[in-house]
């Protein structure tokens, strides 16, 4: 049985309940609930999770609660009594914060191997790579081609007033993709720089939103977005998601990636400490890293598999970009760095 529960901060009331109960019948290997927190974007086929409880005797529940950032935030806050077994979509941005405090207890999972070696940034184990991406600035093809513009080709180019009165980008500290992204002008300019462009973007016009699916849905002009922006900070596998119900498929999607101020995403998941069903989440990551798992991650999570092998569907193939030479920084930089910086940023942009 899955239960959902979904909140936009993280603090549902009926979550919170689904979540106290996971005691009353967590047990052991092989039976008891399993309470899963992930953010809200995230998703299992059905049939698929109806087969691991019948492998496995165990049932899950699935906690959403709003962004990644949002979700590490309460985790940590409840460590001592987390309010699941396991967490997915910790990310690059949010890893360093998370083991700085603990969320994770160390178990490297027996699929392991099967994942891409540069996804592996802990080798304590605490978190399991299970999907990678990147945040990249997204246009809509079709605005610019009307205007008889060519779309920024570098963040260089987005400090051009032309082009920052153009862009909506998320708030870094209620945001993953908005964080993310605040990580890759650090990792372009360094710390002496960064902050220069973005004083240069919020002069030029530039537009700040709550998170993703404001920005994507409410002030994005391209695909299914309903605004009049046609540039907005989003995912090197957006455009997939714009042409996949299109049948054939068309030789070009109403939606473009600018490779060059792309980050690299990766998304783990991990055992909380203080689980009630350790074993359960265990269990959990497994699934996570199975075969059958792993091939509904592009069209179900509009990412990347963690698993090597994993053969990638038409649309991905054709629409969605994998940067050859992506924004990285490592986690200690980004713990270390990242409460200045978005401190710095809200100074900055909302003054």
């Amino acid at each position: 049985t899955v239960v959902v529960a979904c909140g936009d901060d993280g603090t549902d009331d009926d979550a919170t309940e689904g979540s106290s109960s996971a005691g009353d019948d967590a047990g052991g290997e092989g039976g008891g609930e399993v309470v899963v927190i992930s953010h809200d974007s995230f998703g299992i086929d059905e049939e698929l999770l109806a087969r691991f409880e019948a492998d496995t005797g165990y049932s899950v529940t699935l906690q959403q609660g709003g962004d990644a950032v949002e979700i590490v935030n309460q985790a940590i806050l409840t460590v001592d009594d987390p309010q699941g077994d396991v967490l997915y979509g910790v990310d690059d941005a949010t890893l360093g914060r998370a083991l700085d405090n603990d969320l994770f207890v160390p178990y490297e999972a027996d699929a392991l191997g099967s994942v891409r070696d540069e996804l592996v940034l802990d080798d304590e184990h605490r978190v399991t790579p299970i999907d990678h991406g990147a945040v990249c600035v997204n246009y809509d093809a079709e605005w610019f081609e009307a205007e008889g513009m060519e779309p920024p080709a570098s963040l260089d180019d987005l400090r051009s007033p032309e082009y920052a009165e153009l862009l909506v980008v998320e708030n870094p500290a209620a945001s993953s993709p908005g964080l993310a992204f605040v990580i890759a002008t650090v990792a372009e300019y360094g710390e002496d720089g960064w902050l220069d462009w973005w004083s240069d973007v919020a002069d030029g016009g530039a537009t700040v939103a709550s998170d993703w699916t404001e920005a994507y849905y409410g002030r994005f002009s391209g695909g299914s977005g309903e605004g009049d922006l046609p540039l907005v900070v989003s995912y090197g596998s957006s455009p997939p998601a714009e042409v996949m119900e299109m049948d054939p498929l068309p030789e070009a999607g109403p939606t473009g990636v600018i490779e060059d101020t792309c980050v690299r995403q990766i998304e783990f998941a991990g055992v909380l400490a203080n689980a009630e069903n350790p074993e359960g989440a265990q269990a959990f990551i497994e699934f996570l890293l199975s075969p059958e798992f792993q091939e509904t991650v592009p069209l179900n999570l509009f990412v990347y598999p963690a698993v090597e092998s994993v053969a990638l569907p038409e649309v991905f193939e054709r629409f969605a970009v994998v940067p050859d030479d992506p924004y990285v920084l490592d986690a200690d930089t980004i713990a270390e760095g990242r409460d200045r910086w978005i401190d710095e940023w809200t100074d900055e942009v909302l003054r």
